[in-house]
């Protein structure tokens, strides 16, 4: 499934449920249902920067796809890092670079969020850019 398919199953998700304490409690449940990150990954290198809370993000390249894993110290933050990576984990680079987040504005979710969860979720998103970038250039050098 593409990056476009899997913002647009989450926005019928999401469309589906009327209420915001409804999708609010939506969103942490992607959160109880994400793996575990492995506590190794959870060091301060892998520390987004701009989260009130604290996030960890890492990223590995396995067979030309972007994998992550995340985390966060809150619950709802855990629960959209979870929605953030259910878009974009398992896609190439440059399917991740190419692709911009639109499920958190056809959502509403940018909009429903206190300004310190919305500039976290952007510092997420910007990380796993800069992951996708990373791995592109990785990959292009071993081209």
């Amino acid at each position: 499934m593409s990056i476009v398919e899997r913002q647009q199953k989450i926005v019928d998700e999401f469309g589906a449920i009327a209420d915001w304490e409804e999708r609010y409690k939506r969103i942490i449940e992607y959160g109880r249902k994400m793996p575990a990150m492995d506590p190794a990954h959870q060091v301060d290198k892998n520390k987004v920067k701009g989260c009130q809370s604290t996030v960890w993000l890492h990223g590995d390249l396995k067979d030309g796809k972007v994998i992550f894993a995340g985390d966060s110290d809150a619950m709802i933050v855990r629960g959209l890092v979870a929605l953030a990576l259910s878009v974009y984990s398992d896609a190439t680079p440059a399917e991740i670079l190419n692709t911009p987040p639109t499920f958190l504005e056809k959502t509403g979710l940018m909009s429903h969020l206190s300004q310190t969860r919305a500039n976290g979720l952007a510092a997420v998103i910007k990380q796993i850019k800069f992951y996708a970038l990373a791995f592109d250039t990785l990959l292009k050098r071993k081209a």
